[in-house]
């Protein structure tokens, strides 16, 4: 079920990205203290990106990531970033560390693949939430109500209509 709803939630951005042009894509929202959707599209793709990539040697530290910024400027590459991420996510769960380093302190804590790929669907899900924010000022774009929105929050809401 988390591999569905990553490619669901992964596709809804992509289908997003189809209607911007580069200019919306890098326009600087000041809702969102300047930031674009190209920015926090890059935030969540490299997130996925260096789970996947770190995978093979069982740790992993999204601090270190690429910080590529073709993803944020180019809407048609951040789209294929996010084809060849649905192409690789599927692995086996397995144990994992998780590196951060908080106040000069490193640590390492333990976890596993299933439970980082929740981390960052939950994580992308907020940044779409953020998203939302700066398309709901262009009339031209469309996004499904849900688009931004937790998944619990949806079947919370479908409770409260019945």
């Amino acid at each position: 079920m988390l591999i569905p709803a990553i490619h669901k939630t992964l596709n809804e951005l992509s289908d997003l990205l189809s209607q911007l042009s580069d200019s919306d894509y890098c326009c600087a929202c000041p809702d969102l203290s300047n930031a674009t959707i190209g920015e926090h599209t890059r935030h969540i793709i490299e997130l996925f990106q260096c789970l996947v990539n770190q995978y093979p040697n069982g740790v992993i530290n999204y601090d270190n990531r690429q910080r590529d910024y073709r993803i944020q400027t180019n809407s048609a590459f951040a789209q294929k970033s996010i084809v060849d991420l649905l192409n690789a996510i599927s692995k086996p769960n397995k144990n994992l560390q998780l590196q951060q380093v908080i106040d000069s302190e490193a640590l390492l804590i333990a976890t596993n693949y299933d439970r980082e790929l929740l981390y960052n669907l939950e994580h992308c899900i907020h940044h779409q939430a953020l998203i939302k924010v700066a398309i709901l000022q262009s009339a031209n774009l469309t996004v499904d109500e849900n688009f931004g929105v937790a998944r619990s929050t949806i079947e919370y809401r479908k409770q409260c209509a019945q």
